[in-house]
């Protein structure tokens, strides 16, 4: 068909190249690395996807760094440790790249160390010998290493989760598989636990270690001749076993008990199980369970701390909690009378983080002050004497976390990044270079960049480079 000279006809030519897919979250997944999720676009253009690419924008001078991939998540590497970064995705055909999307959120991947000190008569601390250190040192040169936990007994072990959600056990004693990779022989340097990469969280019970997945499925593994690992048997286990078949536990202990454990689930639920001679599962009683039991009905528990044999807890509300042993005030009721169910320490609302010890406890407030409470030695209050209910420890308004240890043994972060500790020095544990007791905070070297600490007979701790 002919068109009179002068008209102007248009053709319609699909796109050649594909649309800009949608950008989800930008994550670190190691020290120099970032993972980034999206959405592909529903427009490919004039042919199919073959590519995405990733691409980190520097924000203090705008240089870049790329990755590929076939699908969503992309992880660009080799990106600057402590400097922020946004990220773009762009889709690729035939015809080659379309236009970006829309920038992530801002993200800083940093190197993180693991260091240790303390007691290391088994290999516990996994720096490949049984020397015991009173300074840190640091777990090899890895540098991703991104979450840790301990068992409580004095043999210990270590553990920790790198970047990539992968669980190592650091090494030390194994008689009862507490080391969980599949035999009872005792190591002093690090072997992963399996090969998947979906741990998010590790603690431990006495002699009994526990894990909880990404899935929000619970692992247990190590000694359970009392039923200790909630798998309602009393077989010890060497590799982890599924506690139960609920995959909505969201929280779990992060002080190291001598016998009992709990847990709390995405509904804000609480459960306990494993020893319970002083009432320190908190269900009015003091039998022994061997699998998980609901602590009251409250659905509005935040985080949970088991001590030596006692447990404290933080509701959403910010109020806090307290039951079990109490012969040295550890549940800072103001008297030394054991409870088996939940008491509520005062009527204060303002509580962020709590550790329970040996026969102490330590907490802090949303305002940054640090409290205490318990045997006198690990007070951090400059005597040895011993107080049933919270004291403030010093004047300082800056402190972010601490960790009690069942050797009477504190230590704690501020909000500087710097490290203290104080108590009982018998191991080395106080990280001070010498094997001297004291009764008030002392400071952990120069660095200001410690991220968490936790602490047994032996420390584990993480910091970045």
């Amino acid at each position: 068909m002919r068109y009179p000279a002068g008209i102007v006809t248009a053709s319609y030519f699909p796109l050649k190249v594909p649309n800009a897919p949608t950008i989800g979250t930008a994550s670190v997944v190691s020290g120099t690395s970032v993972s980034v999720t999206f959405t592909a676009p529903s427009n490919v253009g004039g042919g199919a996807i073959t590519s995405y690419v990733a691409t980190a924008r520097k924000t203090s001078d705008g240089t870049t760094v790329s990755g590929t991939g076939a699908s969503s998540p992309i992880t660009i590497s080799g990106l600057t440790s402590g400097a922020a970064y946004t990220v773009t995705v762009a889709a690729v055909n035939a015809f080659g790249a379309g236009p970006s999307s829309a920038a992530s959120s801002s993200v800083t991947p940093q190197e993180q160390q693991l260091w240790v000190w303390g007691r290391n008569n088994i290999g516990q601390l996994g720096l490949n010998n049984i020397t015991s250190y009173s300074s840190p040192k640091q777990v090899g040169a890895v540098t991703t290493w991104n979450k840790i936990g301990a068992l409580g007994s004095s043999n210990g072990v270590g553990f920790a989760i790198r970047s990539n959600n992968s669980l190592w056990a650091l090494g030390g004693w194994n008689q009862f598989g507490q080391l969980a990779v599949g035999n009872d022989t005792n190591y002093s340097s690090p072997k992963q636990i399996g090969s998947l990469t979906n741990w998010r969280e590790i603690s431990g019970s006495g002699t009994s270690a526990f894990g909880l997945k990404t899935d929000g499925t619970l692992w247990a593994w190590g000694y359970n001749g009392n039923g200790d690992l909630g798998i309602n048997s009393t077989y010890s286990q060497s590799s982890p076993v599924q506690i139960g078949a609920l995959t909505t536990w969201a929280k779990i202990s992060k002080s190291t008990s001598l016998g009992h454990f709990l847990a709390i689930t995405t509904s804000g639920t609480l459960y306990a199980w494993g020893a319970n001679a002083n009432g320190q599962l908190g269900l009015g009683d003091t039998t022994r369970r061997s699998s998980p039991v609901q602590v009251g009905a409250l659905t509005t528990w935040l985080s949970v701390a088991c001590g030596g044999y006692h447990t404290l807890a933080i509701t959403t509300s910010g109020t806090l909690w307290a039951w079990g042993k109490n012969n040295n005030g550890q549940l800072g009721l103001g008297n030394p009378t054991y409870y088996s169910s939940p008491k509520q320490i005062g009527a204060l609302t303002n509580w962020a983080f709590v550790s329970g010890g040996n026969q102490f406890s330590v907490a802090v407030k949303t305002d940054g002050t640090l409290w205490t409470w318990g045997t006198g030695q690990a007070l951090g209050l400059g005597t040895l004497s011993s107080y049933s209910s919270p004291k403030q420890v010093g004047a300082l308004t800056n402190w972010r976390m601490a960790a009690a240890g069942i050797t009477n043994t504190c230590l704690a972060i501020k909000t500087d990044g710097t490290l203290w500790s104080w108590g009982d020095n018998s191991q080395g544990q106080l990280g001070l270079g010498n094997t001297t007791s004291y009764s008030s905070p002392k400071q952990v070297g120069a660095l200001t960049t410690w991220l968490d600490v936790v602490n047994t007979y032996s420390v584990y701790a993480i910091k970045t480079s």
